[in-house]
């Protein structure tokens, strides 16, 4: 093999290593029936104009089923079609866990709590909207750690799992590559944050204004 031809090689490995990257950051976002619409559609919206940006375009977003049925439906009536679920073979760069008004079957599901250990020893990142954070408990994500859940809920995520410093009052909560918060509305707050993680602050705002969700908060400003 001549110089030449082993040039061409390497830079063949270099990009073929650079699209098999490319194509293993994906941002899982977790469903399961009666989940809380906004803290699925709220990042769902958020990364999915992100990802169309070239800056970003090396993610991409994965909406998965906690049961092997594809099909889900939100607490509000959203039905959804999953793109994969918990029983594929998944590595996320991302998983963010929503929440429901009732999570003890979520909280009892083993083949589900495994899945997001799992997750957790290699995603870069981990978050939860709402009472999500209690599923992110029962799987040690947040042992040691600064996290929140919903308004109201502190209390409850305190006793349940005493390894966690719950913080109360605060919409969004980040200690060490977890992200944890409110949930509703709150989700996009989060969203946000974690979208400028991932890049920069400024490619956030940019976001924000291209779905003109910055004027949404200038609405509320005194």
């Amino acid at each position: 093999m001549n110089t030449a031809t082993k040039i061409i090689c390497l830079i063949f490995l270099y990009v073929s290593a650079s699209f098999a990257g490319a194509a293993s950051s994906k941002i899982g976002i977790l469903v399961f029936d009666g989940f809380l619409t906004s803290d699925v559609t709220a990042p769902i919206e958020v990364f999915g104009a992100a990802i169309k940006k070239s800056g970003f375009s090396s993610y991409k977003v994965v909406v998965v089923s906690a049961t092997k049925n594809k099909t889900v439906l939100s607490e509000e009536g959203l039905r959804l079609i999953a793109d994969k679920t918990i029983y594929d073979d998944l590595k996320l760069a991302v998983l963010l866990v929503p929440s429901a008004y009732n999570m003890d079957g979520f909280l009892s599901d083993r083949n589900l709590i495994e899945f997001i250990k799992k997750q957790g020893e290699s995603a870069s990142w981990m978050a939860s909207n709402c009472s999500g954070a209690f599923l992110l408990g029962k799987a040690g994500i947040l042992d040691e750690k600064k996290a929140t859940t919903w308004a109201g809920g502190e209390k409850g995520l305190a006793k349940s799992y005493p390894k966690i410093n719950v913080q109360y009052d605060q919409n969004v909560v980040i200690d060490d590559k977890v992200i944890t918060s409110n949930g509703g509305p709150v989700s996009y707050q989060a969203a946000f944050e974690l979208l400028a993680r991932l890049s920069s602050k400024k490619f956030a705002k940019e976001i924000s204004e291209s779905i003109q969700f910055n004027r949404l908060e200038r609405a509320f400003k005194p």
